[in-house]
């Protein structure tokens, strides 16, 4: 067996492959003979027919088998032998397939890159430090008691805060169109969940019926609808104002927190916002050194993968809202919009594969078995916890990679320069 590779456009590469002929004989003999053992055709004796009379009935199914076989045998071996990785299936060609001359095909097929980390002496990585001011402590006891506070209706017009119940039916040109209408809807104006001009319209009004025109954004989600006028039929049910809840032993309970005035609740509030701040620190940091790891690192992912990972992607944001690929339509989350998320993470997935290696980092059994039990902690019931995680595969694997995240992270921390970068607690929505 003969093997070429010749490089294409970026990691595509063509696989050219020559095998000889008597790989070619040896395959058609063995199999001539394993029929004609068993073959039974009228006016020959079992065992006895002529090959001539075989090669003419089986010759060309003998034929197909042989080329499908020799493919399927020659190409691992052929990629194995040039250490090559490949990315996504191969497209072959059968170039000469003349049983008395060489056979040849050729394979195209896209590569992982060879990647060789380097770690940049010029550049540095943010390290996060969010600072919490009381105006912080205060906006979040007063988001707390809005969340659990109570929707009173009011005789009034609705204003920006209040929460109106509505029915809506929205058309094009007159026609109806997926995801249209609701009844009973729920909505707090100011929150911006609903398109541009919607609840913007219902503000100032009392209940009532009315119509609106809005126009969806050009990047919404549904290309169908992207740019498109429509007009909603509102029927405003009521307007209701939050009643916030009381700082006092029934929230606490809501809370879970074992406490019994409010100065012990201010302290326990920022008592879970530092927990906050500690666990956005370092994803903001982690964040900020994958970025600088994929500057300093410039190579090319490969596209199959890339767009396996869109797919990925795509599925997931269709299930969120409920749907399925089958019944999505491909207006509904184009692709496309996720090809720069999707090609970052395979970029560093390719990247994390090359550090671990270079680092040589091994997960034990007993680093997983130190986190589960730091895990266990935020329990009830850690031994229950424990017990629970010890027979869930999927999930133990998760963890696996987070230590085995966690390890790089404190490798690469030991590599790379970094400086201080200092936010407000205020300035964290900003940055998600």
């Amino acid at each position: 067996m003969k093997v070429k590779i010749k490089k294409l456009k970026d990691l595509e590469r063509k696989i050219s492959v020559s095998i000889p002929v008597t790989e070619y004989d040896k395959k058609f003999d063995l199999k001539i003979k394993n029929i004609r053992s068993k073959a039974k055709i009228d006016g020959f004796r079992k065992g006895n027919v002529p090959l001539d009379v075989l090669k003419n009935r089986y010759g060309q199914t003998i034929h197909s088998e042989i080329i499908n076989e020799l493919i399927q045998e020659s190409y691992p071996k052929a990629i194995t032998e040039n250490k090559i990785r490949p990315a996504a299936s191969p497209q072959v060609s059968i170039e000469s397939e003349d049983p008395k001359k060489p056979i040849l095909y050729s394979a195209i097929i896209e590569i992982f890159p060879d990647i060789a980390p380097k770690f940049s002496k010029w550049s540095s990585y943010d390290e996060y430090k969010i600072e919490i001011e009381d105006n912080d402590i205060d906006l979040a006891i007063s988001d707390i008691q809005k969340r659990y506070g109570e929707w009173e209706d009011i005789e009034s017009e609705a204003k920006i805060d209040h929460q109106v119940v509505i029915d809506f039916v929205g058309k094009i040109d007159g026609k109806e169109f997926e995801g249209n209408s609701a009844k009973d809807f729920n909505l707090v104006l100011g929150s911006n969940s609903m398109i541009k001009g919607f609840e913007e319209a219902i503000v100032g009004k009392k209940p009532s019926k009315f119509n609106i025109k809005c126009i969806f954004p050009e990047d919404y989600f549904k290309q169908d609808l992207a740019g498109v006028e429509a007009d909603f039929e509102i029927n405003l049910k009521k307007v209701q104002k939050n009643s916030e809840a009381k700082i006092d032993k029934d929230l606490y309970k809501k809370l879970q927190m074992d406490i019994k005035d409010k100065s012990k609740f201010r302290e326990e509030i920022y008592k879970r916002m530092q927990n906050e701040v500690k666990t956005q620190e370092k994803e903001l940091t982690k964040e900020s050194m994958y970025e600088n790891l994929l500057k300093t690192n410039n190579f090319k992912a490969p596209k199959s993968t890339i767009h396996e990972q869109s797919d990925l992607m795509r599925k997931d944001a269709l299930m969120r809202i409920g749907h399925t690929e089958e019944n999505a339509g491909d207006d509904l989350f184009p692709i496309e919009t996720f090809n720069d998320k999707a090609e970052k993470r395979v970029r560093l997935d390719l990247l994390f594969g090359e550090l671990i290696k270079y680092f040589e980092i091994k997960i034990l059994q007993k680093d997983i078995d130190e986190f589960i039990d730091v895990e266990s902690k935020r329990y009830k019931d850690p031994a229950q916890y424990k017990q629970w995680i010890s027979n869930q595969p999927k999930q133990l694997e998760q963890l696996k990679m987070i230590v085995l995240e966690k390890q790089l992270v404190e490798k690469l921390e030991n590599v790379l320069k970094s400086k201080k970068k200092v936010i407000k607690f205020s300035e964290l929505a900003n940055l998600k």
